[in-house]
C-alpha cells in the first residue's frame, strides 16, 4: 500500500525519486565489541617489538653461521656467552609470538568480511598487503616451532626458507605500518583522538583482554625459556629440551649412532692436520699434548644452551705446529657420514683465539661417543651447530 503524497510535495502520486542505496548486509555478524583500531594497536605494537627482537636476533644467528667474506676472518668470539643469549632471545621472542599473533588476528579479522571486498586499487594493494603479512608471519612461526623440536616434514632447507621469509616478513610489516599510520597515530595512546571516539564502555573488557594476553604470554615464556635460562629449568614444561638432561650433562641434538660413525674408524683414529707442514696425531699423542681448560657454553639453534668445562689442545698450537700463517681460513671435518654441519669453517678470529679447543674431555671426563669421541671442536660465541665433533681432519685453506 502506498503512502499519499505530503502536502506541499511537488511528487505527483506514483512517481519515484532515487534516494541512497540500502546498505548491503555484512557477510557475517561479530557480537564481540573489541575488534577496534585501540586493540589492533596495543597489540600490534607488542607484537612488532618481539618481531624486530626476533628478526635482529635471528640476523646475527646467519651472519655466524654462513658470514659474508669480508666478515669471516673478525667475527665476534667476545663475550663468549653472546651466542647463548642471543639466540635464547630469539627462540624466546619467536614463542611469545604465538599468543600475541593469535590476539592481533583474532581483533582484525571481521575486515576479512567487509563488503564490497575491494573498494579500489589502493584498498586492493592494502589487502594484499595484509595477505602477505599474516601468511609469512603464520609461516614462520610455524617453521620456527618445528625447528625448535628438529622435526622437518618438509623436502626443502629450512634454514634458507626461515631466512628468506624473515625478509618477506619485515618487508610487509613495514608497508603495513606504512599504510595504517594514521589509524596506528589516531588509536596510539588511551588519550588519543580516535580511542576517545569508542565506546567508554569497552574500556574495561580491553583492559582485560589485554591482561588476559600479556598472561598468556608470560605463560609460554616461563614453561619454554628455561633450556636456555637455567635458573628457571625446572619450568621447561614446553621446552624440546631440558639443560641437564643427557650424558655427561648436556643434552645430545645427534648422536654417534644417527649421525653413522663407522666403530672401525674411531677404533683406528687419527688426527690429520693438512697445513704447510702435514701431520698426523694418535689420540693418545694428542692426550700427551700441553692441555688446557675453558668453561663454555654450548648454544645451539633450536635454543637450548649450558654452560661446560671443557679440556683439550687449542687450536692455534696445533695450527703452529702446521706452519699456518696468520690469517688463514681453517676447515674443520668430521666423521659423520649422515645429517649436516659435518664440515665447518673458522676465520682467524676464532682459530687463533685461546679459548678454542680441540676437545677431548668434558665435565672432567673422557667425551663420550655422542659428544664427538675421540675429539670435537668447542669456541666462544659460536652456534652449537658449527662446534664439529667426531673430527677427523683440520685443513688450513690459505
Amino acid at each position: 500500500m502506498e503512502h499519499p503524497t505530503p502536502p506541499g510535495s511537488d511528487r505527483s502520486p506514483g512517481s519515484h525519486t532515487a534516494g541512497p542505496p540500502a546498505p548491503r548486509p555484512p557477510l557475517a555478524h561479530f557480537r564481540g565489541r573489541l575488534h577496534d583500531p585501540r586493540t589492533a594497536t596495543v597489540l600490534g605494537r607488542w607484537l612488532g617489538l618481539l618481531v624486530l627482537l626476533c628478526f635482529g636476533t635471528g640476523l646475527f644467528s646467519h651472519l655466524l653461521q654462513e658470514p659474508p667474506a669480508f666478515l669471516a676472518g673478525d667475527l665476534p668470539t667476545r663475550p663468549v656467552w653472546g651466542y647463548r643469549l642471543t639466540q635464547g632471545l630469539h627462540v624466546a621472542s619467536g614463542t611469545a609470538a604465538i599468543p600475541l599473533l593469535l590476539a592481533k588476528l583474532w581483533t582484525v579479522y571481521p575486515r576479512l568480511f567487509v563488503r564490497p571486498p575491494v573498494r579500489g586499487l589502493r584498498h586492493a594493494l592494502e589487502r594484499l598487503s595484509v595477505a602477505v603479512l599474516v601468511a609469512t608471519a603464520l609461516l614462520e612461526v610455524f617453521l620456527g616451532l618445528l625447528n625448535t623440536v628438529q622435526w622437518y616434514p618438509w623436502p626443502y632447507s629450512f634454514r634458507s626458507v626461515h631466512w628468506a621469509l624473515a625478509w618477506l616478513l619485515v618487508g610487509a610489516l613495514l608497508l603495513h605500518l606504512a599504510v595504517q599510520a594514521p589509524a596506528i597515530t589516531a588509536h596510539w595512546r588511551a588519550r588519543s583522538p580516535g580511542t576517545r571516539r569508542l565506546p567508554a564502555d569497552d574500556e574495561p573488557n580491553r583492559r582485560s583482554l589485554l591482561r588476559g594476553v600479556t598472561a598468556a604470554v608470560g605463560a609460554v615464556t616461563a614453561v619454554s625459556v628455561g633450556q636456555s635460562l637455567t635458573p628457571l629449568r625446572d619450568l621447561t614444561l614446553l621446552a624440546p629440551r631440558h639443560p641437564g638432561h643427557g650424558t655427561q650433562g648436556l643434552p645430545v641434538n645427534r648422536t654417534a649412532a644417527q649421525a653413522a660413525i663407522p666403530p672401525a674408524e674411531l677404533r683406528d683414529w687419527r688426527l690429520r692436520v693438512a697445513g704447510p707442514r702435514t701431520y698426523q696425531l694418535t689420540r693418545v699423542e694428542l692426550a700427551r699434548l700441553p692441555q688446557h681448560r675453558a668453561r663454555l657454553p654450548i648454544a645451539c639453534v633450536e635454543g637450548w644452551s649450558k654452560v661446560a668445562d671443557w679440556e683439550g689442545v687449542r687450536l692455534r698450537d696445533l695450527l703452529e705446529r702446521s706452519g699456518a700463517p696468520p690469517g688463514a681460513r681453517i676447515r674443520i671435518v668430521s666423521l659423520q657420514r649422515r645429517g649436516g654441519y659435518g664440515v665447518s669453517e673458522l676465520g682467524e678470529s676464532y682459530a687463533r683465539d685461546p679459548l678454542t679447543l680441540l676437545a677431548l674431555r668434558l665435565n672432567g671426563e673422557v667425551l663420550s661417543a655422542d659428544h664427538g669421541y675421540p675429539a670435537r671442536l668447542i669456541a666462544p660465541n659460536r652456534p652449537g651447530a658449527l662446534q664439529t665433533k667426531w673430527v677427523s681432519r683440520i685443513e688450513v685453506l690459505s
